[in-house]
């Protein structure tokens, strides 16, 4: 499971362009937190700390416990925003997790145990349609990912949503049986090895 991360960060009393800037210059990042029926706040998180987040690759599923001085706030980050050149973070979008605590968080899908598939052994092709599933959880229960195996799965055989183990709590935000993945034969079909020709008959001595 995810683990719930304290970031400190600053309230920030002015929004806008040159509120913007001015906390990039110094360092920081500009953010807001919105949702749950309240107003949105602004804060500014040190781009060194929000850089090392970002590095971990799942800064998008990460439930974060924002410290705003002597008070904090729950949260799930919702959008960050890129400069187009440096490709450094410009600004964050953080929503507050509701009362009921469930969050609804975009999970990987990692497909283990290819060398354990019939079907890829003998030259079947794994055909991915969806690299990552849109899960509701609950927030401090968020997976880091879903784990597959390929062990066993011939030609033909798809995995769909409804035999995946998910964690507790967690279900899938389709509500239908979706197809993770299919195997499928190789184009050309499978190759057999040729009969071996039969030797020709002996003639009967006179």
């Amino acid at each position: 499971m995810s683990k719930i991360v304290s970031l400190a960060v600053e309230a920030r009393d002015r929004v806008g362009k040159g509120s913007a800037r001015g906390a990039r210059r110094e360092g920081r990042v500009p953010a807001v937190i919105y949702g749950n029926k309240e107003a949105p706040e602004g804060i500014t998180i040190s781009w060194k700390e929000l850089e090392k987040e970002l590095n971990s690759g799942r800064f998008l599923s990460t439930v974060f416990d924002l410290k705003i001085g002597e008070r904090s706030e729950r949260v799930l980050p919702r959008d960050v925003q890129f400069h187009p050149v440096t490709d450094r973070a410009l600004h964050v979008d953080f929503l507050r997790i509701p009362a009921d605590g469930l969050v609804t968080v975009t999970v990987p899908v990692i497909i283990t145990d290819h060398a354990a598939s019939p079907g890829l052994k003998l030259g079947g092709v794994l055909n991915v349609v969806r690299h990552e599933v849109e899960l509701m959880c609950p927030a401090d229960a968020v997976p880091e990912q879903i784990t597959i195996s390929l062990a066993g799965m011939n030609f033909g055989e798809s995995l769909h949503i409804s035999k995946v183990a998910l964690p507790e709590g967690a279900k899938p935000v389709i509500d239908r049986d979706f197809t993770i993945f299919t195997i499928v034969p190789p184009k050309g079909g499978v190759e057999t090895a040729a009969p071996a020709e039969a030797a020709p008959a002996k003639k009967a001595k006179k």
